[in-house]
């Protein structure tokens, strides 16, 4: 293949691959129709070749002549290694998806309906963009709900992954499900508490579908939800969903946790314990990132610095990631330790600082390239309690001196 010569004009000017759908725009140049769709999909109205006005909804003309040439020309040196491209499928349109959804609706056609839906939202973006013209989203909350008022559960995960496929951007017209609809949410608050089979699948898809919802909603949305949704988005992580299903549910609790009503709705649900039990795991760089931040706003009150300090590797894991994750870990790990030293600094608790070497981390912080405001975070941390930690170790191998901590 690598030594077969092809013909320029069957090269896509934009992916400079061979074009399987080869279409032709107004302006006159042929491209690949998904390569085509994919650069007007992003916002630009310009033919990439002439810079020519280009509009998103213009008509691309199938070139049915130069696809054939394609395929001839493959056949001919397949014995050179060329793989003859297939005759595409007739692009998804408008009218077949409305039709589809008024499918839905009908019972024996249900689950076809929704498994035909979900393999037409995989394929491209095209695809996505009519289904949420043609009202998808709706239909699939609406269904969604349906579920939930029959105690339904078949068809759920082909529904949720549907919508999780086709979600859209939240400053656009045509935002996803609402998350202030009340029953929508009760019906995610099901979901997500339901015993059924292949739950962790479904699951996932319902966090990951919350996860775009609670990033789309407002300051006065996130305050008022309720505390069933969240102590159930807490239960899903002792459940041992995948990976993406844990990050989700970790996305939507750090979303949610700076109000005070849901940071104690959490706590009372036992979002401390079973963070600190996923990261006692050794998860990955951003899964550390996001359980740190949990930890740093539920600490911000008494209840939550109460019930980390009740589980015995709290203070062990947050100082275990000073240093070994990221700037953004070691923010949250610092701040954490303020919260603890400066709340509950026992003689219990500065002694476990010293032995988890919490306290040496802090000082290597102070002779590092830290920020200023991580470097004053630590000097104070280390100040408050230097009568305490001044015969320690760490302290006397220190280069720092008490002048150093004022």
């Amino acid at each position: 293949m690598d030594d077969v010569e092809i013909p320029e004009y069957f090269i896509c000017p934009i992916s400079l691959q061979i074009m399987r759908d080869p279409v032709t725009a107004i302006t006159g140049i042929t491209y690949d129709r998904e390569s085509i769709e994919n650069w007007l999909f992003k916002g630009n109205n310009t033919c990439p070749v002439t810079k020519q006005p280009l509009p998103p909804d213009s008509d691309l003309t199938p070139n049915h002549t130069l696809r054939r040439l394609i395929q001839s020309w493959c056949t001919e040196n397949a014995s050179n290694g060329v793989v003859r491209i297939p005759t595409p499928k007739a692009p998804l349109t408008k009218s077949h998806v409305v039709k589809l959804v008024k499918e839905l609706w009908v019972p024996q056609l249900q689950l076809k309906t929704l498994r035909k839906l979900e393999l037409l939202a995989m394929e491209n973006e095209r695809n996505r963009r009519y289904m949420v013209e043609a009202g998808v989203v709706k239909s699939m909350s609406s269904f969604l709900v349906a579920c939930f008022n029959k105690q339904q559960t078949v068809g759920l995960e082909e529904a949720l992954s549907i919508l999780y496929l086709i979600r859209v951007n939240p400053t656009s017209e045509t935002r996803l499900i609402p998350i202030e609809n009340d029953r929508i949410m009760e019906t995610f608050t099901w979901i997500l508490q339901c015993k059924m089979d292949g739950h962790s699948s479904i699951k996932a898809h319902a966090l990951l579908v919350l996860k775009v919802m609670v990033k789309a909603a407002s300051s006065n949305q996130l305050e008022r939800l309720k505390p069933e949704f969240l102590s159930s988005v807490v239960g899903v992580l002792r459940e041992g969903i995948s990976h993406q299903g844990i990050n989700a549910a970790l996305h939507i609790l750090l979303d949610t946790c700076p109000w005070g009503r849901n940071r104690m709705s959490m706590i009372e649900s036992g979002a401390i314990h079973d963070v600190i039990e996923i990261e006692l795991g050794m998860p990955e760089r951003r899964t550390t990132e996001l359980i740190l931040g949990i930890l740093f706003h539920l600490c911000s009150c008494a209840d939550g610095r109460s019930q980390f300090l009740s589980h015995s590797g709290a203070i062990a894991v947050v100082s275990s990631r000073m240093l070994n994750v990221s700037i953004a870990a070691d923010d949250r790990a610092i701040l954490i330790l303020s919260l603890i030293s400066k709340y509950c600094g026992t003689c219990v608790v500065l002694e476990e600082m010293i032995s988890v070497r919490a306290v040496s981390k802090l000082c290597v912080v102070l002779q590092a390239d830290y920020a200023h405001y991580l470097k004053e975070k630590a000097r104070e941390i280390l100040r408050s309690h230097y009568d305490f930690w001044k015969n320690s170790p760490c302290f006397i191998s220190s280069p720092l001196s008490k002048i150093q901590l004022i």
